[in-house]
């Protein structure tokens, strides 16, 4: 392929000596030529990465001749990814090259492609700390540059690095956004990875059977698409969850299968990891001998393999085989490796398992002390880790659950005021009747007015009532969002934003105070609202300790004005008088109305908002969708209202 490449361009430099009227002729066919190349590396990646490689080589042959500085960048990123599983001498190599041809650069987005090849480097050295450094960088980079695909690819590695640390939240909600974005930019086979990383959270986070479903969608996909490389990888994953199942023989089974698929590629690092599979299937069922042969053919297939925490994982499995055979000190020799490994990595789940093996070889000396250390260590891990699971599992699924129990709530909330209508429209008919009956006599007429009169007061109080917070004085729920929907209307004519108030560890103040004194800090914040807004703004209580704020007629920059000044007021007001020093902060969780927009749909991604605010660390504001988004929404919109016909 190289040589006809030389060939064409050869002779369209030949033809461009002929004539000048066709100079640009051989720049323009070599780097179309070269971006082809690229854009076929990318997608060879996840099925044979030796001809991802050789493209990539290719495209930067040609773009000797006729340089292009992006299209090189983009060359050499496809080179780092390569040589990151294989060669980090080479790898560095790529990395430093591409840091002398950013500043060449037109495409600024390709500055996060820099910082996520060096943050390959750092996983693969083990420092995943750093990569996560890195990769953060790369999001804030891609997105200031608005490049979705660079955005994409760094949501990817982020989210993929979150879930090694544990925090399974914050990485579920990358690589969904990452899968969006990667349909977004017409990359499927990438889109396929991200979610083949999201079935791995699921298995990290204990859900082996629902990682399982997503494997098996996934492999069905990847056999479509011919993606090889990747076939491997989720054939190896689906081994791992049904070793956590303890199915060994369809363990084994795909273990074995992803062996081959490895030898098939002639990919070192996809062969380590099928054989520590393999292996710890053999210790399981009791065969210690035959894993400790495995271990020490991938041991020296790794060594070609620059993978500090694959080495922990064989370290790990040789240290377990070693027990299995009552060999102690072996054992704890790899161990104390593999638990440095994972210790440098922030591995946790691997790390626990070291601890938990240490407590057992040790155990086999009689080394009770040394025991019971590792033991109490392991444990502490292992209980993080429990908590952590569940904390990260009813984070993923909060926001779900949160909006899906509003939505019932407001639908509850709909019938009771249809049920109250209906009783109205019953009793005023009664009052009719009761009015014909009162003209027959003058102090009849006179008693039953005043109890009329007396009755409509009453219903009007029932409405007020059933409109009105009754703790704090200010509209509920269903005030603040039937004025909303009406809003919601002619939201073509006006921007709208809403605002979800939470008061930061309301059930501590709950906790320590008492609850007359909570009671005392909601209506105080009801008052700093009402203080705080004037019409058209409205507010309301949602429930709990969360507030609503509604501002018609603001843009996205004047509502976040109002929330920060909301959220300094809070954080500056004096609650002395009810709980001493204690100072109160809020989290805000902001959106702005768009076409078509209900309120549900506006609590939910409030809601949503409110709970990335919280766990950004509370007293803070965040928008839903980002704010980077909102620019791409206001002008869709702007469009779609320009394009009607003001005389149709």
């Amino acid at each position: 392929m190289t040589a006809r490449l030389f060939s064409r361009h050869w002779l369209i430099n030949y033809v461009a000596l002929v004539t000048l009227s066709v100079v640009a002729i051989p720049a323009f066919a070599a780097n179309h030529t070269a971006e082809a190349l690229i854009a076929n590396s990318k997608i060879a990646m996840r099925s044979d990465p030796e001809e991802s490689k050789r493209d990539a080589e290719a495209a930067l042959d040609l773009l000797k001749h006729d340089p292009n500085p992006d299209l090189a960048a983009l060359a050499h990123m496809q080179l780092c990814d390569y040589y990151s599983e294989r060669d980090h001498n080479a790898a560095e190599q790529e990395a430093k090259t591409i840091d002398e041809l950013i500043p060449q650069v037109q495409r600024q987005g390709l500055r996060a492609g820099a910082l996520i090849c060096t943050g390959l480097i750092a996983e693969s050295d083990g420092n995943f700390a750093h990569a996560l450094e890195l990769y953060v960088q790369a999001v804030t980079v891609a997105k200031t540059n608005h490049d979705n695909e660079m955005l994409a690819e760094s949501l990817l590695e982020r989210g993929y690095v979150y879930g090694l640390q544990g925090q399974c939240a914050n990485g579920l909600a990358d690589l969904q956004q990452a899968q969006s974005l990667f349909e977004q930019v017409h990359l499927p086979q990438h889109a396929i990875t991200a979610l083949s990383s999201v079935a791995t959270l699921y298995n990290r986070l204990g859900d082996y059977d629902q990682a399982l479903d997503i494997y098996k969608s996934i492999l069905a996909a990847q056999r479509k698409e011919n993606m090889v490389r990747e076939q491997l990888v989720t054939t190896y994953n689906i081994g791992s969850a049904l070793e956590h199942l303890q199915r060994w023989d369809e363990a084994r089974d795909n273990f074995n299968t992803a062996l081959q698929l490895g030898e098939q590629l002639n990919y070192a690092r996809g062969k380590v990891y099928a054989m520590s599979g393999l292996a710890a299937v053999a210790t399981a069922n009791g065969n210690p001998e035959e894993a400790l042969e495995l271990l020490s053919t991938a041991g020296k297939l790794q060594s070609e393999v620059p993978d500090a925490r694959l080495s922990g994982e064989l370290q790990l499995a040789r240290g377990i085989a070693y027990l299995k055979l009552q060999r102690p000190n072996e054992s704890i020799a790899v161990l104390e490796d593999a638990k440095r490994i994972f210790k440098q990595a922030n591995s946790v789940n691997e790390l626990s398992s070291a601890y938990t093996q240490l407590a057992l070889a040790y155990a086999q000396l009689g080394n009770w002390h040394k025991a019971y250390e590792a033991r109490i260590e392991g444990q502490e891990i292992s209980d993080n880790v429990l908590r952590n699971q569940l904390d990260q599992r009813y984070a993923t699924l909060k926001v779900e659950f949160d909006t899906a129990n509003k939505e019932k709530e407001n639908a509850l909330l709909t019938r009771e005021n249809i049920a109250n209508e209906k009783a109205l429209q019953e009793a005023s008919k009664a009052h009719q009747w009761q009015t014909l009956v009162i003209a027959l006599s003058a102090i009849l007429l006179v008693l039953l007015g005043t109890m009329v009169w007396h009755q409509r007061r009453g219903k009007q109080h029932m409405r007020d009532l059933a409109m009105t917070d009754e703790l704090t004085g200010v509209p509920n729920r269903r005030s603040v969002l039937r004025q909303l929907g009406g809003i919601l209307q002619n939201i073509e004519d006006q921007s709208c934003a809403m605002l979800i108030l939470d008061i930061d560890h309301f059930k501590s103040i709950n906790d320590k105070y008492g609850h007359p004194i909570g009671d005392e800090v909601l209506r105080s914040m009801a008052e700093r609202l009402r203080a705080t807004v004037s019409v058209p703004a409205f507010s309301g209580r949602l429930g709990g300790e969360e507030f609503v704020l509604v501002l018609p007629e603001h843009t996205l920059e004047s509502a976040l004005d109002v929330a920060e000044e909301l959220r300094i007021s809070i954080a500056e007001y004096d609650f002395s008088r009810w709980l001493g020093e204690r100072r109160i902060t809020i989290s805000i969780g902001m959106t702005m109305a768009v076409m078509d927009d209900t309120p549900s749909s506006m609590l939910r991604r409030a809601d949503a908002a409110l709970y990335a605010a919280k766990h950004a660390g509370r007293n803070c504001v965040r928008c839903e969708p980002p704010l980077t988004d909102f620019d791409e929404i206001f002008q869709l919109q702007a469009a779609v209202i320009e394009s009607v016909d003001p005389l149709s």
